[in-house]
């Protein structure tokens, strides 16, 4: 079975339209173009996809023009951390030091300033802001990458950062959630595991999240991790109980759920692709993640197809995903780029300088 055309039972939703995809090189695949001129909700961007500023345009135009209409560019940049861009782009003090510094007016700043340079390059959605605790020292996912070990604090960072993405017109996403502060795997090699129980989360590593929502953030990205004490069996991002009862039911957001890149270690290790991507979508999970290998693209339209004719996926929840997923690209408009002197500009520059000059100043005082 294929999504080639769109089945009945698929409304006006095609399983395409569920997907965020990456691929390797500078220039748009055409599978990728046929595949956003048929629906595709959009694509993933990594430096390894552009060599200069210019090229990085040259590529969200192409996605543009080959999509025809609204269609989601996403990238990571969390500025100061791997995740981040690199110069031209100003470059950024890191989560862990602004969270240091504890200068909400700071990271507003930085995350205007973030936005108006993804924006100039024709990226409309980043994945940011990190809401994990920074709980366990050698946790390889949140050094550097998170604002700190306290749940209001990091909720006050947290919030701060997607305001200023949201007054530059960049989306933001909230990661990972529930949190994988705690655990010392990183979920790329393999699963990490969180033994706290539903207390716990709702003290600590739910609250920034809890934050986020109430701020009007339109995503949030959920972890590969597993949390034995609420689902012995699966991982959050593919568990009914961490998303629909818990962040969809009880925590009350609206926006669209994330799956993060379900080529990760954490879930190539234990599941096959069909099964993680009927399981996540049966979870709650609006989109899904493929970030590396483009032919995981046509199993995984065909096993969401399946799995929706044969009734295995609710027709109701699907169409309700496809509106959250619409609204989404609304808000994401055309993106069209902007001024290309903003990246990197002088007014940036000199923020970035008096910035290091002041987290360095915190560092020293904090240790």
């Amino acid at each position: 079975m294929t999504d080639s055309r769109v089945h009945e039972s698929l409304g006006k939703y095609p399983a395409r339209r569920r997907f965020l995809v990456g691929f390797h090189g500078t220039s748009l695949p055409a599978f990728l173009r046929e595949q956003l001129a048929q629906g595709l909700a959009g694509v993933v961007l990594y430096p390894r996809n552009f060599e200069s500023v210019v090229g990085l345009i040259t590529l969200t135009s192409e996605i543009r023009e080959a999509a025809g209409g609204p269609v989601l560019i996403g990238i990571d940049q969390e500025g100061g951390t791997r995740f981040s861009l690199p110069s031209p782009f100003t470059q950024w003090p890191s989560p862990a030091e602004l969270g240091a510094l504890g200068d909400l007016d700071a990271v507003r700043g930085v995350g205007e300033a973030i936005g108006r340079e993804l924006a100039a390059a024709g990226v409309n959605l980043n994945f940011a802001p990190m809401l994990d605790l920074h709980i366990n020292p050698a946790s390889p996912v949140t050094h550097r990458r998170s604002y700190g070990v306290l749940p209001d604090h990091v909720a006050k960072m947290g919030v701060a950062f997607h305001l200023g993405l949201t007054s530059a017109g960049i989306l933001s996403c909230a990661k990972h959630f529930p949190g994988h502060g705690d655990a010392a795997i990183d979920p790329h090699e393999d699963l990490p595991i969180f033994h706290g129980d539903a207390v716990r989360l709702a003290d600590m590593e739910l609250v920034p999240f809890q934050a986020a929502i109430a701020a009007g953030v339109p995503a949030i990205m959920t972890a590969h991790i597993l949390l034995p004490q609420l689902d012995a069996k699966y991982p959050a991002s593919l568990s009914a109980r961490l998303l629909r009862e818990e962040l969809r039911d009880r925590m009350d957001f609206h926006g669209v759920i994330l799956a993060d890149d379900l080529g990760m270690g954490a879930i190539t290790r234990r599941f096959p692709l069909a099964e993680s991507v009927i399981t996540t979508f049966s979870a709650g999970t609006d989109m899904a993640m493929l970030c590396h290998d483009l032919s995981r693209l046509p199993p995984a339209i065909d096993a969401a197809t399946a799995a929706l004719d044969s009734g295995q996926l609710s027709g109701a929840a699907w169409e309700a995903s496809g509106a959250r997923i619409e609204n989404l690209l609304r808000l994401a408009g055309k993106s069209q780029p902007e001024d290309l002197a903003m990246i990197g500009c002088d007014e940036h520059q000199e923020f970035a300088t008096s910035l290091a000059q002041r987290v360095g100043g915190a560092t020293r005082v904090a240790s």
